[in-house]
């Protein structure tokens, strides 16, 4: 044991913790890739497949884009590690703070109304657990993602870095008058519903571009707000139930 321990500490100074435990874990594995973390895989992307076959292609998500990328975004590393084994079972799930990830076909549905195209620069307001970020960034060329809860924030930031989501900018803040900034955007995602519409996400709409949205307090309506060269047009999807959006929406 000892020498284990010491040969630990030489690793630890040369490489670096993460380097050093990566080294330990993947020492003897054909192709440095424990087996159990391939059967894992595996298994993740068998469920993937199955939520898509089962829960989304055929609820009328017929974009074969938006497929592929809910077939390629691990939702199990967007989940608490506790509820990795429900990842992808049809149901929204917590993701602490008081806040959901949304069930897949949600994400799908969201994704799919926005129009993705890959040139695209999309606005999301609530973050989340980074999930629905990952998807329409495989979609676009840029994701911005705003999160009112910094820990939420952090966590997702970390997770889109881990995984490889380059495109995604994350920041922590209230999200109801977007980012002026960098605006127009292509397209914005609300993830969390206001009883209102803000009126500075319509106007950091670029003309062409969509808002996907919940909107309503008890009684949710998906709502889709289109920027024409005429004005404005909004029409109502179906009802649908998310968390309350905070911050300035409520005053």
């Amino acid at each position: 044991m000892g020498r284990i321990v010491d040969r630990l500490v030489q690793l630890l100074a040369v490489c670096g913790a993460g380097a050093a435990i990566l080294s330990i874990s993947r020492a003897g594995e054909p192709g440095g890739v424990p087996a159990r973390d391939a059967d894992l895989e595996a298994r993740w992307a068998a469920e993937r497949d199955e939520m898509v076959s089962s829960q989304i292609a055929t609820r009328e998500v017929r974009d074969p884009r938006v497929l592929d990328a809910m077939r390629s975004v691990p939702r199990h590393r967007f989940v608490p590690f506790d509820e990795r084994d429900r990842a992808y079972r049809d149901r929204p799930l917590p993701i602490g703070f008081g806040q959901t990830i949304s069930q897949p076909y949600i994400v799908a549905v969201m994704t799919e109304l926005l129009h993705p195209e890959s040139t695209d620069r999309v606005l999301e307001i609530g973050t989340g657990s980074g999930y629905q970020a990952a998807v329409v960034s495989r979609l676009v060329a840029k994701v911005y993602t705003i999160e009112i809860v910094p820990e939420l924030a952090e966590r997702a930031a970390r997770t889109l870095a881990e995984l490889g989501y380059a495109n995604v900018e994350v920041s922590s803040g209230d999200g109801y008058r977007g980012i002026p900034s960098e605006a127009p955007f292509d397209g914005i995602l609300v993830t969390a519903a206001p009883d209102e519409i803000p009126q500075p996400l319509i106007d950091q709409l670029a003309v062409g571009a969509r808002m996907v949205i919940p909107v309503g307090s008890s009684y949710q309506q998906l709502t889709v707000v289109e920027r024409t060269d005429r004005g404005i047009r909004k029409h109502a999807v179906f009802p649908v139930r998310f968390v309350p959006m905070t911050g300035e929406a409520t005053r």
